[in-house]
């Protein structure tokens, strides 16, 4: 993944309802779901939401199938694990690293 792809998907993913739309698919699968599933399971209206998977898909975060009348919509794992990649190339190359701690989740 190169840098400018790089900065497109951390430019997609950094608004909360679209990290929102995007953990929501990622857990899903690669089954995916519907427009109006996501929609209401993140609380946000159609319209609304067509613009964000738009942003998503542009980012290459997002992919879309039509099964009979319905545009399904999901994660795609390889751009998410070379996103991931990419950030930690360089791990540790400069510096001794040791064991990362834990990270707290807020809210939780």
């Amino acid at each position: 993944m190169d840098a400018k792809a790089v900065v497109a998907a951390l430019g997609a993913l950094a608004q909360e309802s679209r990290l929102q739309v995007f953990r929501l698919l990622v857990r899903r699968g690669p089954v995916g779901l519907a427009a109006g599933e996501i929609s209401e399971s993140v609380g946000v209206p159609p319209t609304t939401l067509s613009f964000h998977l738009s942003q998503l898909s542009r980012a290459g975060l997002v992919t879309s199938r039509r099964e009979g009348r319905s545009i399904l919509y999901a994660a795609d794992y390889g751009a998410m694990q070379g996103l991931m990649g990419f950030l930690m190339e360089n791990c540790c190359q400069e510096g001794g690293c040791g064991p990362l701690p834990a990270l707290k989740r807020r809210g939780k």
